[in-house]
């Protein structure tokens, strides 16, 4: 049973979500599990689920819900607590399939053979990879984060998916946009076709970044705002979603979640909030099943 206390903390950090888009992303729960998720995907028949770092085990941070296996959590408990996710959602923990996430802008393919890569051992895991594709169905794509910003594609024609994992690297070397690419290469996804979700991440009121950052990003200089002395405020949600306009995916079709998780460490990871010390939360995504 949620308390009453704990009720009223998710009620009003959802009210606090940047720009108040309670219907474009919404928390929900299954069994004690909290969990976020785009309505406009699920409504398109994608399952799909964002974590919250609410019940779980975890020897990093005492009763949260770490979802990963590289940031040196006990791996039971990591395990355990991915069953649980897992059952939440409705999906198969076994057939979880997960990728190194090495803030570089790599792709891969999910086939048969890879199915279940990471879903018990991190040993097994998709190596030097940050974004995955695929159209198996009941297999759940599982990419891992704690601020850099999840962002989901769901192509609405073929049922195929895509999930990466964009830092400020990531975004920098167009990661979103080669996953659009892979995908239309390997499912012949049209960029028009396909709904975005950008998951909760650390947003622009709080990603303070130097030169070093902004110089990373030439022609991306509308998304630093100055604070002085070498100092931005840094956008990563608009330069994402830039980046997808501009490879053909209409505007109206990416969805942002709005929630920046610095300011809501009580629901979500965050590495810079924590100071480093934290787990990680799991975005997952499925292919949807297309009737012949």
């Amino acid at each position: 049973m949620v308390s009453l206390l704990l009720c009223a903390l998710i009620i009003v950090s959802v009210v606090g979500f940047a720009n108040n888009r309670m219907k474009d992303f919404i928390i929900t729960n299954n069994n004690n599990i909290w969990y976020g998720m785009f309505p406009a995907l699920t409504q398109a028949g994608f399952v799909h689920a964002c974590s919250c770092r609410l019940h779980g085990e975890s020897n990093i941070v005492e009763g949260t819900l770490n979802l990963a296996l590289h940031v040196g959590d006990d791996v039971e408990k990591v395990l355990r607590n991915r069953k649980a996710f897992a059952e939440a959602v409705g999906v198969d923990a076994n057939c979880f399939t997960t990728c190194q996430q090495v803030h570089g802008s790599k792709v891969t393919l999910v086939t048969e053979d890879l199915v279940g890569s990471g879903a018990v051992n991190f040993a097994d895991t998709i190596a030097d990879t940050d974004a995955l594709i695929t159209n198996l169905t009941d297999v759940p794509l599982m990419l891992f984060y704690a601020d850099c910003v999840p962002v989901l594609f769901a192509d609405l024609e073929s049922g195929a998916i895509g999930l990466a994992h964009a830092g400020w690297r990531g975004t920098v070397a167009n990661i979103g946009v080669k996953t659009l690419a892979a995908m239309g290469e390997a499912f012949g996804t049209k960029p028009q076709n396909v709904l975005v979700g950008i998951g909760p991440s650390i947003g622009a009121c709080c990603y303070e970044v130097d030169d070093f950052v902004r110089d990373q990003a030439q022609g991306y200089e509308e998304f630093f705002t100055s604070k002085g002395g070498g100092k931005y405020q840094l956008d990563l949600w608009g330069m994402n979603v830039k980046q997808l306009v501009d490879a053909g995916v209409p505007a109206e079709n990416i969805v942002v979640s709005g929630v920046c998780t610095n300011d809501n460490v009580e629901l979500f990871c965050s590495y810079r909030a924590e100071q480093g010390k934290t787990g990680r939360m799991g975005v997952c995504l499925c292919a949807r099943k297309i009737n012949n």
